[in-house]
């Protein structure tokens, strides 16, 4: 059974970014598309990282009628009003997940399989705190990125050695 309460929380989440992201394409006059807000929406359903071929698809099993031009261009805009992070993890293509409304968190990458492991420890956060002080620095965001090898047993490239 699902959550009443996150459900509610996200569609406030969904509803804050889509007033942000109207805000945004009014102010760089930008003309305010179904096809944009139906990303957004798409988006901020998600679960997880995706790429623009993988959202590419999921608008396009959606019935959504849009190009694959559509879905860059729209990406590009998401990350420049700070609703959606793109990460390069790697040599792998770009890969984006929102950021709107939900806590900072890392990254674990594993080297053979690709898997992206997202984690949280508060400790970075006091390191943050310490660092800021101590050059005299408002950070107002971070990314850290371990890469290494996953201990999955299902790890697909390790079945392979």
């Amino acid at each position: 059974m699902p959550n009443i309460d996150s459900a509610s929380a996200n569609n406030k989440v969904y509803e804050e970014a889509r007033e942000i992201f109207t805000a945004y394409m009014q102010q760089k006059n930008l003309r305010k598309t179904p096809e944009r807000y139906a990303i957004l929406e798409v988006i901020y359903n998600a679960v997880g990282h995706f790429d623009v071929e993988k959202l590419y698809v999921i608008m396009k099993n959606k019935n959504y009628r849009v190009s694959r031009a559509t879905v860059y261009n729209t990406l590009d805009l998401l990350v420049e009003c700070g609703l959606v992070t793109k990460h390069q993890f790697g040599q792998n293509m770009a890969q984006f997940e929102k950021c709107y409304g939900f806590k900072q968190h890392d990254h674990l990458i594993c080297q053979k399989c690709n898997k992206v492991l997202e984690f949280c420890d508060p400790r970075i956060q006091n390191i943050k705190k310490m660092v800021e002080e101590a050059y005299d620095f408002d950070i107002k965001h971070h990314t850290l990125q371990f890469y290494g090898v996953c201990n999955n047993p299902n790890c697909e490239e390790k079945k392979a050695d």
